[in-house]
């Protein structure tokens, strides 16, 4: 059985307009540290981002922020992590964030965590990785999302023989419940990316 010891959480650089966002963010937080699971996450201490670390800080928790150094400012680096890491670039977070990881949650957010969301699905879908992924489908914010990927499955884009693993939750307190269940049919092994692909990304 595969151990979830830490969680790389993508969010928004916002709050949302949705108040059910942030409780879902500060739920989460608060969960992962009382269950011992550090969290990774992008390094900003606005939004949901800022929301989901200092919950994690204020319950007791571990968190390593991982960011490029041109958003320091702009995202507000949260200081108060036990570990802070400034990359030179965004491909370089995103493979320590990876590396760092043991498993995927997608709270709201924009752009930026649509992009990262989906490069972990395609590396999943690939083979480079099984570690799970979930996207927290607060108040069905995912909803348009799950949508597209099923009518890419429907167009055949997204062929019979392709995994595509996401998993779902509505609520924070199902988030590691359902982490846990995929990580234990995950083997050891498949959790790594090849060291020839992290070089590339």
């Amino acid at each position: 059985m595969s151990t979830i010891k830490t969680i790389c959480v993508y969010c928004g650089s916002g709050p949302g307009t949705n108040p059910r966002f942030v409780e879902s963010a500060v739920a989460l937080g608060k969960i992962m540290a009382e269950q011992g699971i550090g969290l990774v996450y992008g390094g900003g201490s606005i939004g949901l981002m800022g929301a989901v670390a200092k919950s994690v800080l204020d319950n007791g928790g571990r968190v390593t922020g991982i960011i490029p150094e041109f958003l320091t400012k702009r995202e507000n680096a949260l200081t108060g992590a036990q570990e802070l890491i400034v990359t030179h670039d965004m491909h370089e977070r995103k493979r320590l964030m990876f590396e760092r990881s043991d498993a995927f949650v997608a709270l709201p957010g924009g752009i930026g965590t649509l992009e990262e969301l989906v490069e972990q699905l395609t590396w999943q879908q690939l083979g480079r990785h099984s570690k799970p992924i979930l996207m927290a489908n607060i108040d069905n914010f995912w909803e348009p999302l799950l949508e597209l990927l099923k009518h890419m499955r429907s167009t055949a884009f997204i062929r019979p023989t392709l995994p595509l693993d996401v998993l779902t939750a509505d609520r924070a307190e199902d988030i590691l419940p359902r982490l846990r269940a995929a990580a234990a049919l995950a083997s050891d092994e498949a959790k790594k990316l090849a060291p020839d692909v992290a070089t590339r990304l």
